[in-house]
């Protein structure tokens, strides 16, 4: 670029559109279905929040510092492309993980939900016998697929193997209604039965089988199942917290050194991204076309939840492969990333480095510790970031007990964002009308309201109709804490003041609630969890709304009223002494005019 560039703002405007939209896909294409693909490998919740924590953790703290960093020694548009290019890579590397169990859950491809696929998280083998009461006339030996069951001990299982020599398991919609209906009532949370020994049937008709412990529901979509909510609490008792040393060695280390190196490569990107955007277009006065960038984020991400969703429903199947079905969400994250690394290659980024101070962080965090109201709205966010993490990564395991497909679940996030969009013309007259602390409250009480009704799902279906109130609960609520921060921060902290609050204080609240949340689903239950989630914000909902008016208020200055008072004060100061002026010289023309006279 030139010394004296031509700055093409609707070029920039265009690319900037297209890069958003691309990494919305991007990112919905694997991001909602990321703990379900932890699930598919085996892992229970307390492994799984931990897993989460660790990325909300990085993105919280490593993202501002590359910003720093690409900011001050000019490498914005190397940092974005070696993001996206590493980002292709080390994506992949959770292909590589190997599941807990190598027998995974059947997945039927005929397109019914009976054959919902299943995953094996920690084992707990026992030996049990079930005895087999034969049907008069019926030929099928004991051991069978076609068993009655009667059970002792344990009986719940996803399928029979046919024989020792076969691997295949049979799902729950191909045994006997009879055998289902015995499983169905005994409501825990073992898996699968393998035969322990091929040897052939005997008198008493008993057979042994190995049983497998999993933290899954066996029917999708069966309200037979009683309570699917509390399937979802591993209660194993093998190694620590359900996981054997062999399987933390063999799945979950391999799984936590790819998802950190992952998320290394990826959190800076968005943050880097809008600063140098925004720097772009401020060197023209066009800033105020920056904000509505944000649309085709959301509308990439729609479009990418459910594409994606959709096409893993129908690839999963063609591709055959050895693991999880999830790994498709993968290959199109890197094909996805590989698009938006050639747009990249022409988003606009400045060259010319403004003399701005440094360490604006630390400016920030000095300006919320002498403001109550700025900690009041700290603790909010720390507080809406640990309540979201509990959906977005338990959501999906609760959705699946009860029977959603993938498909379900995507367009139940896309509803959620498409409602934000819609209610965004009304943003001007909701905050008017309720004030920035009204709507904070309205937030967080849908956002409770939210987590109240997820505890009492009871159909694939039943998500659905609550999804419209994200447009309050995550959209409305930030426009409200956007607007809070940038009237309480001083004059150039605004836009540092608001990305601490969603990267450090709102990533920290997702850290916090995803370690605590994944213990509490496997001590309690997924509903607990989120009944818990809406108790606190409910509480927190109360303290805020009572303690925020009482807080002092410091009275902004507008300097552009400053200003102006300033400009009439100076012509009404220049007219009095044009007055006085004219009254002295008056004043001293009659008085000669006097003298003259008496002489």
């Amino acid at each position: 670029m030139s010394a004296n560039p031509q700055w093409d703002i609707s070029r920039a405007l265009g690319v900037a559109r297209l890069f958003h939209l691309v990494c919305g896909v991007r990112d919905a294409s694997v991001t909602p279905f990321l703990t379900l693909y932890l699930r598919q490998l085996g892992l229970a919740a307390p492994w799984v929040g931990i897993l989460m924590g660790t990325k909300h953790l990085i993105a919280a703290f490593w993202a501002p510092f590359c910003a720093f960093l690409a900011e001050s020694y000019q490498k914005r548009r190397v940092l974005l492309i070696g993001s996206l290019l590493g980002s292709v890579g080390a994506s992949l590397l959770m292909v590589l993980v190997p599941p807990l169990d190598k027998d995974l859950g059947y997945r039927s491809c005929n397109g019914s939900h009976s054959g919902t696929p299943t995953a094996l998280p920690p084992e707990e083998k026992l030996t049990v016998n079930f005895t087999s009461a034969q049907e008069p006339g019926s030929n099928h030996p004991a051991g069978a697929s076609s068993l009655p069951a009667k059970s002792t001990g344990i009986g719940v299982a996803s399928g029979l193997r046919k024989g020792p020599a076969e691997s295949v398991q049979e799902p729950f919609g191909r045994l006997p209604r009879n055998f289902v209906g015995s499983v169905e009532r005994a409501r825990t949370t073992t898996e699968v039965l393998h035969p322990l020994s091929s040897g052939g049937k005997n008198t008493s008709g008993e057979v042994a089988f190995k049983v497998v412990s999993t933290a899954l529901p066996l029917l999708a979509g069966g309200s037979a199942l009683g309570s699917p909510a509390n399937l979802s609490a591993a209660k194993g008792s093998s190694g620590t917290l359900g996981l054997s040393p062999e399987g933390f060695r063999r799945t979950f280390v391999p799984c936590l050194v790819s998802l950190v190196f992952w998320e290394l490569l990826t959190a800076p990107l968005e943050q880097v991204a809008d600063d140098s955007l925004f720097e772009y277009l401020d060197f023209v006065d066009a800033t105020d076309r920056y904000r509505s960038l944000w649309i085709w984020k959301l509308l990439g991400t729609s479009a990418g939840v459910c594409g994606t969703a959709a096409l893993v429903e129908q690839l999963a199947c063609f591709l055959k492969t050895s693991g999880p079905w999830g790994v498709v969400h993968f290959y199109g994250y890197s094909l996805v990333s590989t698009l938006a690394l050639l747009v990249s290659i022409v988003f606009p980024v400045p060259i010319c480095r403004r003399q701005e101070p440094s360490y604006k962080t630390v400016k920030a965090l000095s300006l919320v510790e002498g403001d109550p109201r700025l900690i009041l709205l700290a603790f909010t966010v720390f507080l809406i970031g640990a309540a979201t993490s509990t959906v977005q990564n338990f959501l999906f395991w609760h959705m699946e007990d009860h029977g959603s497909s993938e498909l379900v679940m995507g367009f139940s996030v896309a509803l959620g964002l498409l409602g934000e969009i819609l209610l965004h013309p009304f943003k001007p007259t909701l905050l008017r009308k309720l004030s920035r602390a009204g709507t904070v409250g309205l937030g967080l009480g849908c956002l409770s309201g939210q987590l109240l009704y997820y505890s009492f799902l009871w159909s694939w279906w039943s998500v659905l109709p609550v999804q419209i109130l994200s447009a309050v609960s995550n959209g409305a609520l930030w426009w409200a804490v956007g607007a809070s921060v940038e009237d309480l921060a001083t004059p150039g902290m605004e836009r540092p003041l608001s990305a601490m609050f969603r990267s450090h204080v709102y990533g920290g609240g997702a850290s916090l609630g995803s370690f605590v949340g994944g213990f509490m689903v496997r001590r309690f239950s997924l509903a607990v969890l989120y009944q818990a989630s809406c108790v606190v914000l409910l509480l927190w909902l109360a303290l805020f709304l009572s303690v925020q008016p009482r807080l002092p208020r410091e009275r902004k200055i507008s300097y552009s009223k400053l200003l102006v008072v300033e400009a009439s004060d100076t012509s009404d100061s220049e007219q009095g002494t044009e007055r006085d002026w004219l009254v002295k010289a008056s004043l001293g023309r009659s008085q000669r005019t006097g003298q003259n006279s008496a002489f």
